[in-house]
């Protein structure tokens, strides 16, 4: 079975890294990763900005840490673009093999449809943690001003939860796509679901009571603040974990579907 998934994984990467649409969309992604970066911290309404006008007020409290403070509206801002491109990169992940017409091969090959599916998530989720290297750059360069130094338990918190929320959306985005041979109709239905998870918490909040707070923790958007905020909250690595499960499960119960309609 680990031989099955890291040859699906293989393909589907390099599927990527030769295809014209994958680069148009990790180009665009950093060139809004780098807009973001430079307003974030140099705009006249930036945190340096900021920062000088405190000072000049003479208003010493409460101290800002510059650096905590960009790390979160940059990740935040990140992970909010997530939401644009992972659609995108989901959308053809079993549309395609719908559209050429190699699903059903698939559908009816000895390899498990587990396997089928893992190996695509690791293949596309490796392309999107290839896009976000030049983040990693971009903020070592700021960070390495702050004084004092920024723990690396914190980066690193906050970027494994922009992994783990890539994982939740590419893994219901995937079951999304197993389903039409139209790869638009996935982008955008996986759009739609994915807003309504980023936004459920909302919804909650004016529900209230027991049955808010149960949606609340439904939500993507408070889970992934919890982790660009530096805190390790066990239930929202179990809600990514449940995400992506999910997607899996019913990703395999699809092909599987297909696959009792073909015998």
């Amino acid at each position: 079975m680990i031989s099955n998934i890291l040859a699906i994984f293989r393909k589907e990467l390099q599927g990527y890294f030769a295809s014209p649409l994958a680069y148009v969309v990790a180009g665009i992604y950093w060139l809004l990763s780098g807009f973001f970066f430079v307003a974030i911290l140099l705009s006249p309404d930036g945190l340096i900005q900021e920062v000088a006008a405190r000072d000049q007020m003479g208003v010493p409290t409460p101290p800002m840490d510059v650096a905590y403070e960009f790390l979160r509206f940059f990740l935040s801002v990140m992970g909010s673009l997530a939401l644009f491109v992972l659609p995108i990169l989901s959308m053809g992940l079993y549309a395609e093999e719908r559209k050429r017409g190699t699903l059903e091969l698939l559908a009816t090959s000895p390899v498990t449809n587990w396997a089928v599916a893992v190996g695509k998530l690791l293949g596309v989720l490796t392309f999107f943690t290839v896009m976000i290297l030049p983040l990693l750059a971009y903020e070592a360069i700021a960070l390495s001003a702050a004084n004092p130094p920024v723990p690396p338990s914190v980066p690193l918190l906050a970027h494994a939860g922009l992994i783990l929320l890539a994982a939740s959306i590419l893994s219901l985005g995937m079951f999304i796509s197993s389903l039409t041979d139209s790869t638009i109709l996935a982008a955008i239905l996986t759009f739609a679901l994915m807003l309504g998870l980023w936004l459920v918490d909302l919804i909650a909040k004016n529900i209230g009571g027991a049955w808010g707070e149960a949606l609340g923790h439904l939500s993507l958007l408070e889970n992934y603040t919890n982790l660009v905020q530096g805190v390790l909250d066990t239930s929202s690595l179990i809600l990514f974990a449940s995400y992506i499960i999910l997607g899996l499960f019913l990703t395999a119960q699809s092909i599987d579907a297909l696959r009792f309609q073909r015998s």
